[in-house]
Formats: structure tokens, C-alpha cells, sequence
């Protein structure tokens, strides 16, 4: 993930760069290090470069880089003809690199030939059955062409071998979501909370399909990681705030008549209900007055 400090040191170049201040290069490296998606810019300053033979040739060998990630930035902007041109320098350069294989599939996919795109990715991975970047753009493929459940299966397929890929399980979970298969996504964020048990989100989003998958259990324990949520972001996730109060009350009616009172449950709630009036006094004043009438319907009172 990137940190705050690298995103504001991107986002300082990045206007630096807009408004002519030079450091195009340097702005190209740091989204390329970040591993970011920002390809309008990239596409626009990469040009710059390429198109000034000066500055092209004082890049050395990282020429050819330049080339590779202005192609990609093209295809996502969807610019064919300049991914088209900067692929074909790099296979004049590169003529059996399976790298620029990888461009040429994704100039194919680009161009919405799903089936020759899909022969060009079976081919690489035949050479190379390993190749991360080709298995992601097999569910890509998937993906666009809307089979969900292929996406699926080969995402599974995928996390056999990289099953430290914590992008791969976020993926998974949002496409077991979207199938409304809400335990299997529970298994994804578990999976992802193991492995970064700081970040927040992964938590945030655990605590949704609990809460969407409903029954005592499963709320209990939302409201467990909602709370983490909290915690894990100062007391300032107005999500997961609400999320606390929704619980609460959803325990407390399922528990009615069970001898299962929820003791912490009234007071956490009640921080949580002060702790979003602040928010909302703060942030939305105007809306404050529907808030407490949503707390109301709660049975919630700070």
C-alpha cells in the first residue's frame, strides 16, 4: 500500500510536472516504483519524453522501460494507435521477448478480441506457467467478457501458487460478493486480516458481510471488527460508527427474550452515537438532524 508521505510526494511532482516545472521523469519512476494508476498522466508526460529525441536517448537503456509503460498507459486509455506504436518499437528492439508478448496480448484484448487475446495468454503460460502478470490478465479477461465465475475459478487457480498476493484475496472477495457468495468472501478477508492484522479496511470490509450475512454469531462478531475498525483509525471511520450502532440494535432485538444480554453492547453503542454527532456537528451540520432521526430508529441515544 502506499503510505502518505508517497502519495504526497507524487502528488507534488505530479503538479509540478502539469504546471511545467519539469521532472516528468521523475514523476514517471515514482508511479512506476508505486505501482499507481494514474495513465492519463502517464500516457501525456510519457510522450513528452518520447517524442523529444533528446530527452529520449539521454534515458539509456530505460528507454525502453518509458516505452513499455506508455504502451500500458495507452491501452488503458484506450489509444490504441500510440499502445500500437510504442509495441512495435519494442518488438523491433525485443522480437522473441515475452515480455512484449504480454503487450501484444493485451493490444488484442484492448481491441475486444477476446478469443485471440485468450490463445496469446494460454501460449505464454505454456512457456512459462508462473507468469503473475499473465494469470491476472486471464481474470481480467473474464472479467470484461462478464463470466464472474471463470474470473473466479482462475483467481482461486492463482492463489494456489501466490497465496501472498493480498490484492488477489480483495479481488476475490469484491467477485463472491457480487454473486451475493458472502461466506466464501468472509474466508477472503480473514485470510487478508492474518496476513496485515493493521490495516483497517480489511477489517471494515469483514465486518460488512458479517453484518450482511446476519444471525446473532455472525453480528456479534461484526460489531467486534467494527469496533477494531475504530480503533485501528482513531475513533474516525464514520462507517464502521454506524456500523457499531447497527449491530447493537440488531443483537438486541435478536437476543430479546434469549437471556442473552449484550452488557457492552448499550454503552459502545451510545459512544458510537457521540462519536457521529461530533462528527456530523464537524463535518455536516446540515444533515445533523437526520442523523439523530436515523439514531432514533436505532433506539440509539448519545
Amino acid at each position: 500500500m502506499v503510505s502518505k508521505a508517497e502519495e504526497a510526494e507524487l502528488n507534488r511532482l505530479e503538479t509540478q510536472v502539469d504546471n511545467g516545472g519539469g521532472g516528468a521523469w521523475e514523476y514517471l519512476c515514482l508511479v512506476r516504483k508505486l505501482k499507481v494508476r494514474r495513465s492519463d498522466k502517464v500516457l501525456n508526460h510519457g510522450l513528452s519524453i518520447l517524442n523529444d529525441s533528446r530527452k529520449r536517448s539521454g534515458l539509456g537503456h530505460e528507454e525502453w522501460t518509458l516505452y513499455e509503460q506508455v504502451a500500458i498507459a495507452a491501452l488503458d486509455c484506450q489509444a490504441i494507435d500510440v499502445a500500437k506504436d510504442c509495441i512495435k518499437v519494442l518488438q523491433k528492439k525485443f522480437p522473441q521477448s515475452k515480455r512484449v508478448g504480454r503487450l501484444e496480448a493485451m493490444l488484442l484484448e484492448a481491441k475486444g478480441l477476446w478469443s485471440e487475446a485468450e490463445k496469446a495468454y494460454a501460449s505464454l503460460l505454456e512457456e512459462n506457467p508462473f507468469d503473475q502478470v499473465v494469470q491476472k490478465r486471464r481474470v481480467a479477461l473474464a472479467k470484461a467478457q462478464g463470466n464472474t465465475a471463470g474470473a473466479i475459478e482462475r483467481l482461486n487457480k492463482y492463489l494456489e501458487t501466490f497465496m501472498a498476493d493480498h490484492d488477489a484475496w480483495r479481488e476475490l472477495a469484491e467477485l463472491y460478493i457480487s454473486l451475493k457468495m458472502y461466506k466464501q468472501a468472509v474466508f477472503c478477508y480473514e485470510e487478508l486480516i492474518l496476513s496485515q492484522p493493521t490495516v483497517p479496511l480489511h477489517h471494515l470490509a469483514y465486518a460488512d458481510v458479517l453484518y450482511t450475512l446476519g444471525g446473532l454469531e455472525n453480528l456479534q462478531t461484526a460489531k467486534k471488527y467494527y469496533a477494531s475498525t475504530i480503533d485501528l483509525t482513531g475513533g474516525k471511520n464514520t462507517r464502521a460508527l454506524f456500523g457499531i450502532c447497527l449491530c447493537t440494535s440488531a443483537i438486541a432485538q435478536l437476543s430479546r427474550g434469549r437471556n442473552k444480554e449484550d452488557k457492552e453492547g448499550p454503552e459502545l453503542q451510545s459512544l458510537a452515537a457521540t462519536a457521529l454527532e461530533k462528527d456530523y456537528k464537524q463535518r455536516a451540520p446540515q444533515k445533523l438532524s437526520l442523523l439523530s432521526s436515523v439514531l432514533k430508529s436505532l433506539k440509539v441515544s448519545p
